[in-house]
């Protein structure tokens, strides 16, 4: 168990239109003062979906590239961008984003059911970014979104090998429709299956938010928290801001004598060159 907890916040999402949320961050201003505003906080990572200029999900390398340079303008956040996108995405845009230079990216590591939709992530994907990352010295965090994909983590290791920096470093995605639910049962049967070595973070999709978050934190993981993934503080009360979130999850780092943090330490503690 580490001495603090390392926090990354997702503030965009490619799900929820701007009409809907207005609070949600989507322009290259807005990602940046966000970004700046959580590190103060207690953030040391942002996840990023990108959106253009009438707020729809995007890939375009040049607007991945505007908004991670403004990012990296603005804060000292180790700069991790989704290469998951939207459900819609094709395969080589997806790849893609790499070429914008993250110090890491999201690699998701199967197939899951979206609600409605599904989230395609085969094998030869998998394969794809995990050895593209080796190439391009970039750091996974793998994703994971069911119990069984942790297999598909350790046949990928076995096969392929570490990820550049050489630690595992594993993010469960909790409380999706048609993914593993978000409760502390399920986080529990997923740690014995995890890597010699590896660390986790989890995140809690919607009402599942708190009791994830408590379940990580006892178990000696890290947070991941945002308004892609939560956007409602308590019931009947939308969350104000991203920056709402963090403070939310740093304190309850603090409780568990586990403070946030530093970029620096976050950067030492992923395998992520200086």
């Amino acid at each position: 168990m580490t001495s603090s907890t390392l926090i990354t916040v997702a503030p965009t999402g490619a799900e929820s239109a701007k009409a809907d949320v207005p609070a949600l961050p989507v322009t290259v201003e807005e990602v940046a003062a966000t970004a700046k505003d959580c590190q103060a906080i207690g953030a040391s990572v942002i996840h990023l979906h990108v959106r253009d200029e009438d707020t729809k999900p995007t890939l375009d390398l040049g607007r991945v590239r505007e908004v991670v340079g403004a990012v990296r303008e603005s804060t000292d956040l180790v700069v991790q961008l989704s290469s998951g996108g939207a459900v819609t995405d094709t395969f080589d845009a997806r790849l893609a984003v790499l070429d914008a230079e993250p110090d890491a990216a999201s690699l998701t590591l199967g197939t899951v059911n979206f609600g409605r939709d599904v989230f395609a992530n085969p094998w030869d994907l998998i394969v794809e970014l995990h050895t593209q990352m080796q190439q391009r010295r970039i750091v996974p965090e793998y994703e994971v979104f069911d119990l069984g994909q942790l297999a598909t983590l350790t046949r990928l290791l076995d096969k392929y090998g570490l990820p550049h920096g050489g630690h595992v470093h594993v993010d469960f995605v909790m409380g999706v429709p048609g993914g593993m639910p978000g409760t502390t049962q399920a986080l529990a049967a997923c740690l014995p299956h995890l890597p010699p070595g590896a660390t986790f973070a989890a995140t809690g999709v919607g009402r599942t938010s708190l009791p994830v978050m408590l379940g990580a934190l006892s178990a000696g993981g890290h947070l991941r928290v945002g308004m892609e993934d939560t956007l409602t503080y308590a019931p009947g009360e939308p969350v104000r801001d991203n920056a709402q979130l963090v403070a939310r999850a740093a304190g309850l780092a603090r409780i568990a004598q586990r403070p946030p943090m530093s970029t620096d330490d976050a950067r030492r503690f992923l395998g992520i060159e200086e």
